[in-house]
């Protein structure tokens, strides 16, 4: 969570013409396209302000322009290399790189450090520019809008504290990005990219390089899921609908070796070089989750989540599910603490008849504390009132019986937020990556030891160094760590 506006959702479609079919500038197909160029470069085009409210610009100018270089090369040598194409890494821990109708390409942090290469990073790149090329945000959008298509999804708050989807083309695109555009769609992006990084000089292959290294990625979260008893987590398309040995992505990858050069670029030296001290897992901006407690410096605040639960930290919110995911605590900005907290509260949940609100205090806050009912489900809600910023938590269970079970957890955790302390500030600091040299006999055992990263640290340095799941380091190896 960080101390950023919420996102306001604009209305994306308000402007289409009448359904018409357009050419596919890739294949020179016909598809269903409700929008021109022109709609679609000004849909990305405001779609970036919400997506640089959500996730603020990593903070390294030097990667940053690194980035852009690359995915820049790419875009000249793709299909629509007409279009003003932007890169941008964004600081955030997930796993994701996505991108927004128009040449607008995101990459996390987070995915930049499972990668080892510029060619990997190509590839990433070019999987997008793919995805961009191919008009395939755009041809869902089409689809959507015609057969007027919705989602709807279980939230504690009003529309206005949502920071979430609530249009149906955003729900749409937002869920393609998190999840993949499906099967054809991403073989398609992976042929593309591969025919864009052959062209510029990389060897195809990385794509189907970094697609392992991150279905790594994918089996390591699984075995640590299964370890903490919770569901693992669901990534970007990029692997998500690529089996292990997948035929068809070595087929249309393959096709790409016809535009290769005979001294492909791997270039790991100049990425690792840029890799080195890169914030790995939460950045201070957005707080610090440290065996479930979230230590929020900039905010001044701090609060414990319960033991086993699976906390995320979003841009928008923190939110920890319950092991079985039948119950979840939500933690977010409630804007200036204006008036009391319980007058914040009531415009931003919709308490109806027979809900309970009443003041309180936790720790020294003032706060108010309401117990209600949120689309059928039993649900707590709080607002605490710290400096001149008010915070809501919320808590609600899919049944009443849930609910009661997790009670003490719940209360137990809401009690615990509070001011930050010196102490604790301390612990805000977050973690790096840095690259060193391997020496002779050194194993991934003895890195794990002394290491930051907690019980699985040994499989956590295997998936970043692309030694998952039995490999070890080779002496002058370059090597990632994390401290």
């Amino acid at each position: 969570m960080r101390p950023t506006p919420l996102i306001r959702v604009t209305a994306l479609l308000a402007a289409l013409l009448l359904a018409d079919c357009a050419q596919n500038p890739v294949t020179g197909n016909p598809n269903l396209v409700l929008l021109s160029e022109s709609q679609e470069i000004a849909i990305g085009q405001r779609e970036d302000a919400n997506v640089r409210k959500q996730y603020s610009v990593y903070d390294d100018a030097p990667l940053q322009q690194y980035v852009g270089e690359i995915g820049q090369r790419l875009a000249k040598a793709s299909h629509r290399p007409g279009i003003e194409y932007r890169f941008l890494v964004v600081d955030s821990p997930e796993v994701n790189a996505f991108a927004l109708p128009g040449g607008y390409v995101y990459i996390t942090r987070g995915i930049l450090a499972y990668l080892n290469s510029e060619a990997e990073l190509a590839a990433v790149l070019g999987h997008e520019l793919g995805h961009v090329t191919a008009r395939h945000s755009v041809q869902q959008l089409s689809t959507a809008t015609a057969a007027n298509i919705g989602v709807s999804i279980l939230q504690i708050f009003v529309p206005g504290t949502r920071g979430g989807l609530g249009d149906t083309a955003v729900n749409l695109l937002g869920g393609a990005l998190l999840s993949g555009y499906g099967r054809e769609h991403e073989l398609e992006a992976d042929r593309l990219g591969a025919e864009y990084l052959a062209r510029t000089g990389y060897d195809p292959q990385a794509m189907v390089k970094v697609v392992g290294v991150l279905k790594n990625q994918e089996l390591f979260d699984a075995e640590v899921a299964k370890s903490e008893g919770r569901q693992p987590r669901a990534y970007h398309g990029l692997f998500a609908s690529h089996p292990d040995n997948d035929t068809r992505l070595q087929q249309v990858v393959g096709e790409a070796a016809r535009h290769k050069e005979a001294d492909a670029r791997t270039a790991q030296e100049d990425f690792l070089r840029r890799a080195d001290r890169m914030i790995y897992g939460d950045s201070p901006g957005q707080g610090i989750v440290r065996n479930n407690e979230l230590f929020h410096a900039d905010l001044g605040l701090a609060m414990r989540f319960p033991a086993g639960w699976r906390v995320q930290n979003r841009p928008q919110n923190v939110l920890a599910t319950s092991p079985s995911g039948d119950a979840y605590i939500d933690l977010r900005s409630g804007g200036t603490a204006k008036g009391s907290p319980g007058d914040v509260l009531r415009d931003h949940v919709s308490l109806g008849t027979g809900s309970q609100l009443a003041p309180t205090t936790v720790n020294g806050l003032s706060a108010a504390v309401a117990t209600t009912t949120v689309n059928g489900r039993p649900t707590q809600v709080m607002c605490v009132f710290l400096g001149k910023a008010a915070y809501l938590i919320g808590a609600q269970a899919q049944t009443a019986a849930a609910f009661d079970l997790r009670q003490g957890e719940i209360q137990s955790s809401m009690s615990s937020f509070h001011a930050i302390t010196g102490e604790e500030r301390a612990l805000a600091r977050p973690l790096r990556l840095r690259v060193v040299t391997a020496p002779p006999g050194l194993t991934f055992a003895e890195l794990a030891r002394r290491s930051p990263l907690g019980k699985f640290a040994e499989g956590h340095l295997r998936v970043i160094n692309g030694l998952y799941p039995a490999g070890e380091p080779v002496a002058g190896q370059a090597l990632k760590i994390v401290e």
